[in-house]
Order: structure tokens, then C-alpha cells, then sequence
């Protein structure tokens, strides 16, 4: 983080500082913004690691989705045994240092509104910041989703998101019913089904792709996000895309111990466990439950963005690229198409070439940033 003191007043105000607020910064330096004064990013975390910072500690670098290196600097990590919350924190934290990135921490930024001088005004809780354009970058770490059912607020036992696991061991002898059809999920499952037993439910069952998440299913699920953002519907997960799960190595070890073996989605909640209502002449069913693990996914923390008035309400963002649709200053990154560490690279280096052709239009290229 550079130690120049920041300016209240800039072009751009970056707010995130994860791998999107960080590839977006890179980038507007090499379109030739001033570092402090063209643009600085405000971070609502203590430390550099975005979101990374609060993962799992038994999440390493290998049972990880990968971990892409930010532009100009390699994640050269030792081994892939490393837990993520260590490393790639670590990694974020040089890059601050080598790129000298005019990083300020911690800021909340509370709301984004227009000026009658077609400017943002950027509310946080260490005061106000003013700029020609703004990118969120905020990603979704912060908006945990816990979907609604019957009885949640009746069961005696423990509910906690994917954001509060921290080890199989503090579940031991509890059985643990695990709700989602992600790569958390699974991955969840696999630990806690070692230490004890697990009841897996999801909304369809689960199709499984054998190889790598490699650059043709990429492309898949970013032509299918895009279309939704497009469109302004909210942008889906790789799950809910596509409907495939990656088998890797920790699934299929999940699968032949039979612990991915799922229901579908129970009706309601009871003080002990969850219940399945009779249908088509079947019985009901119940599995008691001491635990209840919601691996349901995130929403875009958007919530900042409510004043400018840009989101129908219950549905997204209308984009193009990673423009808002009718407000060339305002830019998501790592929101839609863009919510992977390889889509957040692109998609900031694509900001900030957007932002120098909307701010500094025919001003030539510096030959370094």
C-alpha cells in the first residue's frame, strides 16, 4: 500500500480490494491515471486478502478453484498443501507493495450517489470521497444468501452459512445436514463426512463433469452470465449455469464413500431435524439433524448502489461489458461474467481502458504505468 496520503477528490474511486479492486487498479495506472490523485481504492478489510482472508483454514491452494496471478506479479506459491487464507492474502499484500497502489483501509463505503456536477459522491464511515467515475469490485463474500424454508426459526440445533465453517472437528458426533449443490458444498461434505455422519440435500440432483474446469466450460458459463446481465437478471453461480459439478479427486473420494449420495430438498424444518411431506403415496420422511450447513451461495454487495436508482428491484444490474447500462462512469468488476480471479483480470483491465476513452478522451497511451 503506498504511504502517499489520499486525495478526497479523483477521477475514479476503486471500492474492493480483492483480486477485481486490484486487477482494476493495475489497469488504470497503465491507462495513465495518477496514482492518489487519478484514482484510489477503498477496502472495507483490515488487511490486504479480500475475501480470502475469512476462507476455511483447511481450504489450501490445491483443493481450491485456481488461484490466477494478478497482472504483472506470479502467485508463486511453495506447494500446494498451503492453506488459501495464508497464502493468497500474502500474495495480495506484495502485489500492494509492487504495483504501489494507493490502497486506504478500513473504509465502509455506506452509499454511492450522483452530484449536481455529474459526479459520485462515495459515503463511507471515515468520511466522503468524490470522483468522475466509480467501479465496484466488492464481489459477494459479504452477502452470505440463506434461502427461506418452514420451521427454520423452530430448530434447536446450529444453522451456519459456508462463511462460518471453520473445521469438520467442531461437529464431530452431530449429524450434519448439508443444503447446496456447489463446489462448497461438496467440498464440505467430504471433510465433514470423515468425522461424522451427513445427510446431503439439493434443489436437482447433481451432474458431474469428469476433467478440469478448462477454457471451453469457461467459456460456456461466461457467454451464459453475460446473457443473463444482459438482460438485467441476476448472474447465476458455475452450478446454475451450467448444472455440471467438477469431479476432482476429494468428490470422487466423496462418491465412493457414498456421502454424495443426495436428497432432494426437504419441505420444512422441525426443532430436531427436516422433514420430507408425503407425495405420490409415499410416506413422509425425517432425518434428525443436530446441525444444518447452508452451502447456498452469495448475492453481489451491491446494497451501496441502492441511491443511483439502477436496479429493478428483486432483479441485477443491465450491463455492457462492465458498464452499467446507461452510466458509462460506473463500472462492476467481478460482478456477473467477471466473478472468477481469470474474469476478474480481464474485466478490470477492460474498465480501466473504458474509463480513459470516457475521461481522458485522445489523450495517447503513456509508454509506462
Amino acid at each position: 500500500m503506498t504511504s502517499r496520503p489520499a486525495l478526497r477528490d479523483v477521477d475514479v474511486v476503486v471500492i474492493g480490494a480483492g483480486q477485481a479492486g486490484l486487477s482494476t487498479a493495475w489497469g488504470l495506472a497503465r491507462q495513465g491515471f495518477e496514482r492518489g490523485s487519478g484514482f484510489v481504492v477503498l477496502d472495507g478489510e483490515a488487511a490486504p486478502g479480500g475475501a480470502w482472508r475469512h476462507r476455511w483454514p483447511s481450504l489450501t491452494l490445491g483443493t481450491t478453484h485456481r488461484v490466477h496471478d494478478l497482472p504483472g506479479l506470479p502467485f508463486t506459491p511453495v506447494d500446494d498443501t498451503v492453506a488459501a487464507v495464508e497464502s493468497v492474502p500474502r500474495y495480495f499484500a506484495a502485489y500492494e507493495r509492487h504495483v504501489d497502489l494507493p490502497v486506504v483501509r478500513p473504509v465502509r463505503v455506506t452509499a454511492v450517489r450522483r452530484t449536481g456536477d455529474e459526479r459520485f459522491r462515495v459515503e463511507t464511515d471515515r468520511g466522503v470521497w468524490t470522483a468522475r467515475a466509480v467501479v465496484n469490485a466488492t464481489g459477494t463474500w459479504t452477502r452470505p444468501f440463506v434461502p427461506r424454508y418452514p420451521g427454520q426459526e423452530l430448530f434447536a440445533g446450529r444453522q451456519l452459512h459456508t462463511v462460518g465453517y471453520r473445521s469438520a472437528e467442531e461437529f464431530r458426533g452431530q449429524h450434519v445436514v448439508v443444503v447446496g449443490g456447489g463446489a462448497s458444498a461438496t467440498q464440505l461434505l467430504a471433510e465433514i463426512s470423515r468425522v461424522t455422519a451427513t445427510t446431503w440435500v439439493t434443489r436437482r440432483p447433481p451432474v458431474w463433469r469428469e476433467g478440469p474446469f478448462d477454457e471451453d466450460l469457461g467459456r460456456e458459463v461466461v457467454a451464459k452470465v453475460e446473457e443473463a446481465v444482459r438482460e438485467g437478471r441476476r448472474p447465476g453461480s458455475v452450478v446454475g449455469v451450467t448444472g455440471l459439478l467438477v469431479s476432482t479427486p476429494y468428490v470422487r473420494d466423496g462418491l465412493d464413500r457414498g456421502v454424495l449420495d443426495r436428497l432432494p430438498m426437504f419441505d420444512r424444518i422441525t426443532a430436531d431435524g427436516v422433514v420430507w411431506d408425503p407425495v405420490d403415496g409415499q410416506e413422509s420422511r425425517f432425518v434428525a439433524a443436530d446441525v444444518i450447513l447452508w452451502a447456498t451461495g452469495f448475492r453481489a454487495a451491491v446494497g451501496h448502489l441502492a441511491p443511483l436508482r439502477l436496479r429493478d428491484p428483486g432483479r441485477g444490474f443491465r450491463m455492457a461489458g462492465t458498464q452499467v447500462a446507461g452510466e458509462p462512469r460506473l463500472h462492476l468488476v467481478g460482478y456477473g461474467p467477471s466473478a472468477s480471479t481469470i474474469g476478474a483480470n480481464r474485466a478490470g483491465q477492460a474498465a480501466a481502458r473504458a474509463l480513459r476513452r470516457e475521461l481522458r478522451p485522445g489523450t495517447p497511451l503513456p509508454r509506462t504505468a
